[in-house]
């Protein structure tokens, strides 16, 4: 799954990606294709932890594109046309979505930075998207923004 969310959001996309991860060889996987690896020392910290080192490698952006790897669906056009939208909203959080529901990857503006910096715990830049502007940018397919969790969610998603 690494591997198609490489290939989803791949490094040319960006100024600079990180992927950041507990897993030495996810790390180097990660470098060799262009990424900076990121080091997780503490994942029992939960998803908090993982945006805090990401976003300290990247504050000097004008915005951070927070992606999950378990969409193994998510096409790259896709995540270009995110891009593409928050190119022309810079100051809104811009998230994939399928029929106005919201779903990730998700990009939030500069100005936001100081506030996912003092996430805690289990908790993802999701927890703070209410009490901001946000535009939903629809997925091609309501298939993209599948998380897949085990084995056996991969293979229903699969057979529908």
């Amino acid at each position: 799954m690494i591997l198609r969310a490489f290939d989803a959001l791949p490094p040319v996309l960006f100024a600079r990606a990180t992927v950041v991860s507990s897993y030495p060889g996810i790390l180097s996987l990660a470098g060799r294709r262009g990424y900076l690896p990121v080091s997780n020392p503490v994942p029992e910290e939960g998803q908090s932890a993982s945006i805090r080192l990401g976003l300290s490698e990247l504050l000097d952006m004008d915005g951070v594109l927070f992606a999950v790897c378990d969409q193994p669906w998510l096409e790259r056009r896709s995540v270009e046309c995110l891009l593409e939208q928050f190119s022309l909203s810079p100051d809104c959080i811009c998230a994939m979505s399928w029929q106005g529901k919201r779903g990730n990857p998700v990009i939030f503006p500069a100005v936001l930075f100081p506030e996912l910096l003092t996430l805690d715990g289990d908790r993802g830049g999701g927890s703070i998207i209410p009490s901001h502007l946000l535009r939903l940018v629809e997925a091609e397919t309501a298939q993209e923004l599948q998380d897949i969790d085990t084995p056996i969610d991969l293979e229903w998603n699969q057979k529908k």
